[in-house]
């Protein structure tokens, strides 16, 4: 382009000269753009890897409004219940099985309890299972699961034999095993659905390792001396991120809903502490006669549940390198 222009000047000159030599008609150029030398600022800005993301992921309206409408009930599981004014384990005679009104949002349940208020405390502890069960699926799942991918051979194969038998084990004996010697609980629950749980992220990750062993990165920090440990943690689980970020975000709603079944069923949280299995179990009962203490408990499994989903098919979009333009 400078150079174009340069000789665009240069023949302007000779014309003014008079030189009838060269016949160029200057007034049949026209510069379009870049009169100020400034190309290079009207190409596109360099972005990284998470900020293309970013962009890619603003730009799936259903994903964005499923981002926000998990904010929304992360921060109402938090300022809910003190925006009621009502504690969620007083009872009151007098205001048994109320219907929503001005002075209980929800209604009341059977013991006179403010709905409102029990609505998000269960949110608080069915999210909270949801997020500590799936870290520590995934913190496990990545550090068998690189070890498994990056060694191969026989370590691979018998740690993979190991994660095949403990797939066979249905995640509900061992809740009921554990609810036997630990009690049923929160804490039984969750190990309940972390011993298993891990399998699948394990699997992801050894098959994502096996395909980055190979490059050049990786040779490379051999070559440096590097422990095999430190590849694993420091080079190998970095670029498995993109994958595990979308498993985060469908494994959440899956202990939710988990969750949800084995308290419903009398296998998870238990009085005076709730969750919203919980008290969709406990609502049940009056199902034929007041239905509002089985809708608002089930509308926000539905809901929270939808937004992960959906917030995961963005994701696994927004972070595909293939779909990077």
């Amino acid at each position: 382009m400078v150079l174009l222009i340069q000789e665009l000047e240069f023949l302007k000159g000779k014309n003014k000269k008079g030189d009838e030599n060269r016949m160029v008609n200057i007034e049949k150029f026209k510069i379009i753009g870049c009169e100020d030398h400034d190309a290079e600022k009207i190409m596109r800005p360099s972005m990284t890897y998470w900020q293309d993301a970013w962009r890619r992921l603003k730009k799936n309206k259903i994903a964005t409004i499923s981002l926000f409408i998990l904010i929304f009930i992360i921060i109402m599981t938090i300022i809910g219940p003190m925006i009621s004014g009502y504690a969620h384990e007083t009872t009151n005679s007098t205001m048994i099985n109320k219907k929503p009104s001005l002075q209980h949002w929800f209604g009341t349940d059977s013991l006179g309890r403010d709905l409102f208020t029990r609505v998000w405390i269960g949110g608080r502890i069915s999210i909270l299972i949801g997020i500590i069960g799936t870290f520590t699926n995934v913190v496990i799942g990545c550090l068998y699961g690189g070890i498994a991918g990056y060694f191969g051979g026989k370590v691979d194969h018998y740690m993979m034999r190991f994660v095949e038998l403990l797939v066979s084990i249905p995640y509900l004996v061992m809740v009921i095993i554990l609810s036997l010697y630990l009690g049923a609980g929160m804490f039984s629950l969750i190990l309940a659905l972390t011993l298993t749980g891990w399998t699948g992220s394990a699997r992801v990750v050894r098959g994502q390792v096996f395909q980055l062993k190979e490059q050049d990165f990786i040779t490379a920090a051999i070559a440096l001396g590097a422990s095999p440990m430190r590849i694993i943690i420091k080079h190998l689980i970095p670029n498995t991120l993109g994958v595990i970020i979308v498993g985060i975000t469908f494994s959440i709603p899956g202990l939710i809903f988990a969750e949800a079944f084995l308290s419903f069923i009398g296998l998870g949280v238990q009085a005076p502490e709730t969750s919203w299995g919980a008290l969709a179990s406990s609502a049940r009962e009056n199902l034929m006669f007041y239905p509002y203490q089985l809708f608002f408990p089930s509308i926000m499994i539905a809901i929270t549940m939808l937004a992960f989903s959906l917030l995961g098919d963005g994701l696994r979009d927004a972070l595909d390198p293939k779909l990077r333009q």
